[in-house]
C-alpha cells in the first residue's frame, strides 16, 4: 500500500490489518482482542464492525490514518 493510500470505513478488517498491521492496536481498542479470531475479520468491514460494537467508524479510521501516517508501510 502505497504512503498516498487512506484507509476508510468500508475496507474489511484483514485487508486494513495486512497493509497496516499497527492497526491492530486500534482494532483491539474498540472491538477487543476476540476479533483477531473471528472468521469474519477477512470479510467485515470497519463500518460493521463499529455498528456491532457501537463505536464511531469514523473514529476508528481516523486513528488508523494516522498510524499509516507516523509508520509508511515500505
Amino acid at each position: 500500500m502505497s504512503q498516498t493510500t487512506k484507509f476508510h470505513k468500508d475496507m474489511n478488517i484483514g485487508e486494513i490489518l495486512d497493509a497496516q498491521p499497527d492497526a491492530m492496536k486500534v482494532i483491539e481498542k474498540y472491538f477487543g482482542s476476540g476479533c483477531f479470531t473471528c472468521p469474519g475479520m477477512k470479510m467485515e468491514s470497519i463500518s460493521f464492525g463499529a455498528t456491532m460494537h457501537n463505536v464511531d467508524p469514523e473514529k476508528m479510521v481516523a486513528e488508523i490514518n494516522a498510524l499509516a501516517e507516523e509508520k509508511p508501510e515500505g
